[in-house]
């Protein structure tokens, strides 16, 4: 739902001058809402909402805000929020959602592990590191070759669990900022 979250953290890493394990602990070091400050993450544009030209920013920045702890939890809520919009763009057209699972890069990160559950305000499910998309594009394939109404049985590795204190209050300061960008030139 996302062009690429890891790409996200990736930017704030390198901005902070911190590896992706540090920039982990100083998010989970700051309190939720990082004083205020929000991350629009738009920074290769975005697809939910449709805003293939806009850029990324920081709103809300303050004196106190103004620190690598803040920036760095300001980054992982602002792109699980943007997320949390997507799941909600597509439960509005009906799609039900029974479990949310975390893949990819981002999803190896202890902070983006720990402050999702808050964000989405349920639990979130995180498996193991694998190549998840090229497994479903193959399962999808073996279905279609073999027909029937069910896709082929598959392994699935193990699931951790990762709960939290839902915070409204962070997805209502994002939502209420989301217009906040300026279009690529």
């Amino acid at each position: 739902m996302t062009l690429n979250g890891s790409r996200v953290l990736d930017g704030v890493a390198e901005m902070l001058g911190a590896d992706h394990e540090q920039l982990a602990q100083l998010a989970l070091a700051a309190e939720p809402g990082a004083n205020g400050l929000t991350m629009i993450p738009y920074l290769e544009g975005e697809r939910t909402p449709n805003l293939p030209h806009a850029t990324g920013s920081f709103v809300g920045m303050s004196l106190a805000s103004m620190n690598p702890a803040d920036v760095a939890r300001a980054a992982v809520e602002g792109l699980l929020c943007g997320l949390a919009d997507g799941l909600e763009a597509q439960t509005a057209l009906g799609v039900p959602v029974s479990s949310i699972q975390l893949i990819g890069g981002a999803a190896r990160s202890a902070a983006v592990q720990r402050i999702a559950p808050a964000i989405f305000g349920q639990e979130v499910l995180v498996p193991e590191p694998g190549e998840y998309v090229a497994d479903g594009a193959a399962r999808q394939a073996a279905w279609v070759l073999a027909g029937g109404p069910t896709p082929p049985s598959w392994t699935v590795s193990e699931l951790k669990t990762f709960t939290a204190e839902p915070t409204p209050q962070v997805r209502e300061l994002y939502a209420s900022r989301l217009t906040l960008y300026a279009e690529r030139r």
